[in-house]
């Protein structure tokens, strides 16, 4: 078997095995090729230690040097080359306390974590497999490279990884390895926000976010993510619903990953539209009431959800934009359209412009992840909201105090001073063309303003 390798890194390779040294592409990008996919990085193994790969290439940065990585630079482009090494005693499950160079690539194989990414390759000695990967690839089995137990204690971010690569390849995980997962999984305190952030989202914009089911039943999500147990564990109990919690956001994860609205989206709209789904019930178990009907209630979960999704957004590190999106969408995932010009325009003002293209499609997760019997009708009544709103976009009509014709400035030149009343003024010139975009030209406008000045009770109410 013989794989096209980019022109570049096919030069460092027989570069360093023209000065002697075993050099070799290893890990996810050699697992990749022999997917038939093309690796998005290229990492590449050698026995030569990092001064001497430094003496061979003229660019090379120290990106790793304590753990034998060397940054080669050939022009713009930059590959990390990394010296066959052993790992010491890990003493976090996370880094080994010290790191060993060896000639052998054996050695650096064994220490990897997965079959699947313990496989190295080069043209002279073809793919060097020690741990039965290209069986498991053919197979679909995500297994560890020797014994599960330890290299989860080595390294507990093996745990989330062995569900992520599950997610992505579509692979089940081999038995002994789940054993473990549930034996290891408290294991995961001990890794950073950051790390388990990353991987949770590899896990939910992959093609198999359903694989999320398995974070609760592996015990992982007891450890990371406590509120999903919880959702697991909760009874809608509700004619509007057939799953448990838990259940229905695992669907709506689903229906948004498969949406073919969805490619409309940015990367980063498509990480937000995942995680909204994720946690948009996330407080229905501490919300949940048993109404007169028998059925159960959760009234006032939105905002509350809200509130909880914002610390664990908080607590997992992320971006404050990815952050505040997410917040938001869930806080208004449950609101009822009035579908009326007026009501769209009016919602439209209250949730943002921005943020409606993105609330439709929750919208349409969340209700595609109900009761089939009631789908078709809520499915209905969002497409008479989304026909209303394009119609309002199409109509460049004004929802905001930005699209207002007039501005705090014009009415400064007009002799109104500065200060809370001219606030209020806007306000009340951006309801009333909300209810009358007609009224949304500046002369009209600039009349109301001197009639709301002249009447006190505009101003005090």
């Amino acid at each position: 078997m013989e794989f096209q390798i980019p022109e570049k890194v096919q030069y460092i390779i027989d570069t360093l095995m023209s000065h002697g040294y075993e050099a070799y592409a290893v890990g996810g990008c050699v697992r990749d090729m022999i997917l038939g996919k093309n690796p998005e990085d290229w990492d590449i193994t050698t026995s030569a230690k990092p001064d001497e790969v430094k003496k061979i290439f003229r660019r090379t940065v120290d990106t790793g040097i304590a753990h034998g990585t060397v940054t080669v630079l050939i022009n713009r482009d930059h590959f990390e080359v990394t010296t066959f090494r052993l790992d010491g005693v890990y003493e976090d499950n996370r880094h080994p306390k010290e790191v060993l160079f060896t000639r052998d690539i054996k050695e650096d194989l064994k220490r990897r974590d997965f079959t699947i990414n313990a496989m190295a390759y080069n043209h002279r000695d073809g793919i060097i497999d020690l741990f039965g990967g290209m069986e498991d690839l053919k197979n679909g089995l995500i297994r560890c490279v020797g014994n599960a137990g330890e290299r989860f204690d080595e390294d507990a971010l093996r745990i989330l990884r062995a569900v992520r690569f599950s997610a992505q390849l579509d692979f089940q995980i081999e038995e002994k390895t789940r054993k473990a997962i549930r034996a290891k999984a408290a294991l995961l305190k001990n890794i950073s926000a950051e790390r388990i952030r990353m991987e949770l989202t590899k896990l939910l914009i992959s093609d198999h976010p359903d694989r999320l089911r398995m974070l609760y039943e592996l015990g992982i999500s007891r450890v990371i993510l406590p509120q999903f147990d919880r959702m697991m564990e909760t009874e809608h109990n509700n004619i509007h619903h057939i799953y448990t919690v838990g259940e229905h956001t695992i669907k709506t994860v689903c229906y948004v990953a498969g949406s073919a609205a969805e490619n409309r989206f940015s990367p980063r709209e498509r990480c937000i539209l995942r995680w909204t789904m994720l946690l948009h019930d996330v407080d229905k178990p501490s919300t949940l009431t048993v109404g007169k009907d028998g059925q159960n209630h959760f009234y006032g979960h939105p905002e509350k959800g809200a509130a909880t999704a914002k610390r664990i957004l908080k607590d997992l590190k992320f971006d404050n934009n990815t952050l505040e999106a997410v917040v938001h969408l869930i806080k208004w995932h449950n609101y009822k359209f009035l579908l009326t010009p007026q009501g769209i325009r009016r919602a439209a003002a209250k949730i943002g412009k921005e943020y409606m293209e993105l609330l439709f499609e929750v919208m349409r997760a969340d209700s595609c992840g109900k009761n089939p019997a009631y789908i078709d009708d809520k499915l209905k009544e969002l497409e008479e909201a989304r026909r209303l709103y394009d119609e309002m976009i199409s109509k460049n009509e004004c929802v905001s105090l930005k699209d207002l014709k007039i501005s705090g400035r014009d009415l400064i030149e007009a002799g109104f001073k500065p200060g809370r009343d001219m606030g209020i003024i806007l306000n009340r010139l951006l309801e009333a063309v909300i209810e009358n975009p007609a009224l949304n030209n500046k002369e009209t406008l600039l009349a109301m303003a001197n009639s709301f000045m002249n009447d006190s009770n505009t101003l005090s109410n």
